[in-house]
């Protein structure tokens, strides 16, 4: 039988020569490691289960394990190393926390990773159809919401009270003879137009189709762009920056003693220090702030001026923080939302605003009167090259509007999250190796662009503020909003949680 699927395997075509026109009314049915996905190993997808899900001890488990899941992969089964890094990832999970990972998290890595030849047949295939041996759970939100997937067949988990038992349902992990049974019952008499896939264990569902490609690995391939995917990622959520492959996983797991005594260092010299200060205490700590342009100089009370209102797009929740030690004083801050411990430690006055519109206005009225203050008008971080739409409030208020344009930089923890403890944002931020922030102060709004000019709606100075803000930082403005981010994300609007998350829905993206 080996024999036999070797020679089957060996005469199928590659990819590359499928021909894709005209296949508006063909059957599609194709693998996802190594045929869908350019990586033809699945342990960065577990791996960001077991972290984002168990945290570092389940991700040290996991790591620990995975030499096992290698040996019994290539030696003794596909099948057995598969269920090694399924047990090792899930066992014990909540059901519905593999879910929300699986929704919020995955589809950002596994989009980076799409191989470009089988997509454009893929794509070209009016009704298409997964077989894979990764649990259907864990890759369906990505598959069925992001590439329009009919159908996805895979292997199912087991479970008990809601939470995962590691161990698969029959028939068992989807490899080989498998895959041809599932494929057969899901198609009975009827064969698939196009079979994709990548490996010897593929052949017999293979045979089934009118046509097969093999997807043979090449080095150095190319990612189907960001840009040419049918529905970009703009709402991702987890700590992780880069894609746990074996070896970031191990300098992670490396770093995380190291780096989260140096965060709170970092975080002490940032609260504790004062402003014009913190800014050559982080540089030598490696936390790195560069300004561009010229901010206003302070209000002078003396002559009863008020302050000017800095309106910045929102990445983190340590914006106004960065802005006051790159401004070497600190600004109070309005903000929507932000966990009790984080405005603890704050070394600037934070302002809750109380989403009671006029109550919010008298409030923000009555500081700006004091001084200087800073908004977010987007009410949430987007970390992607977006921004989200600008509440137009802050543009009623006042007229002295000073645009700041903030962009940061993270090469392995995201300092954000819709999902998890925000009181722990800052400190992922700083456990970065060298964090940084560019903040780039444009030039004042002059009157004739402001309400005050009579001829400005408060919804165009917020709009002309997001367009000019997105092409300083070559961004894309979006008409979404908090709301979006937290019922796509998190199953919320962001204030007051439940128990289901819907699912993904795309948006179209406004030009600028």
């Amino acid at each position: 039988m080996a024999n036999s699927s070797a020679k089957t395997i060996a005469t199928f075509p590659p990819v590359e020569k499928c021909n894709s026109i005209g296949r508006e009314n063909h059957t599609i049915v194709a693998d996802m490691d190594g045929t869908l996905l350019i990586g033809r190993s699945s342990f960065p997808y577990f791996a960001l289960i077991a972290f984002e899900v168990g945290g570092y001890l389940r991700l040290l488990f996991f790591l620990l394990a995975s030499p096992l899941a290698a040996i019994l992969y290539h030696f003794v089964s596909e099948s057995a190393g598969i269920q090694v890094l399924i047990f090792t990832s899930m066992a014990g999970m909540r059901f519905s926390s593999i879910e929300s990972v699986a929704r919020a998290v995955l589809p950002k890595f596994y989009s980076e990773d799409l191989h470009p030849e089988t997509w454009r047949v893929f794509s070209s295939c009016g009704r298409k159809y997964v077989l894979t041996a990764n649990p259907r759970v864990m890759v369906e939100p990505f598959l069925k919401e992001m590439l329009s997937a009919d159908m996805v067949l895979g292997t199912e988990l087991g479970s008990y009270k809601g939470r995962a038992t590691g161990l698969v349902r029959k028939p068992g992990v989807l490899v080989g003879k498998n895959k041809e049974d599932v494929l057969k019952q899901t198609f009975g008499d009827e064969r698939p137009d196009i079979g994709l896939g990548d490996k010897l264990s593929d052949a017999p569902f293979m045979a089934l189709c009118k046509e097969a490609y093999i997807v043979l690995p090449k080095p150095k391939l190319k990612a189907v762009p960001s840009g040419k995917l049918p529905k970009p990622i703009i709402f991702h959520d987890g700590r992780l920056v880069q894609k746990p492959t074996p070896l970031n996983a191990l300098l992670t797991l490396l770093w995380i003693p190291l780096g989260f005594p140096l965060a709170c260092l970092r975080l002490a010299a940032a609260t504790l220090l004062p402003m014009s200060l913190a800014y050559y205490a982080l540089w030598l700590l490696g936390v790195y702030v560069t300004v561009k342009g010229t901010p206003p100089p302070p209000a002078n009370k003396s002559n009863c001026q008020g302050g000017v209102l800095f309106v910045c797009n929102h990445r983190t929740m340590t914006d106004p923080v960065f802005l006051s030690i790159a401004l070497g004083r600190p600004i109070p801050v309005v903000t929507y939302s932000i966990s009790r411990f984080s405005e603890i430690i704050a070394p600037i006055k934070t302002v809750r605003l109380r989403r009671d519109r006029s109550a919010d206005a008298s409030m923000i009225k009555k500081l700006l009167q004091e001084g200087d203050l800073v908004i977010c008008p987007e009410g949430t971080t987007c970390r992607e090259p977006f921004l989200l739409r600008f509440s137009a409030l802050f543009a009623e208020l006042t007229d002295e509007l000073v645009p700041v344009a903030m962009v940061n930089r993270m090469s392995m923890f995201h300092g954000t999250t819709a999902r998890g403890w925000k009181g722990m944002d800052p400190l992922f931020l700083l456990m970065n190796p060298n964090p940084a922030y560019e903040i780039t102060f444009l030039n004042k709004l002059p009157k004739e662009l402001t309400c005050g000019s009579g001829r400005k709606m408060s919804i165009d100075v917020a709009n002309y503020i997001q367009s000019l803000i997105a092409e300083t930082l070559s961004y894309k403005c979006t008409s979404f909003t908090r709301k979006d981010k937290y019922k796509a994300l998190a199953g919320n609007d962001g204030t007051v949680p439940i128990d289901k998350n819907p699912i993904l829905k795309a948006n179209k993206i406004m030009g600028c």
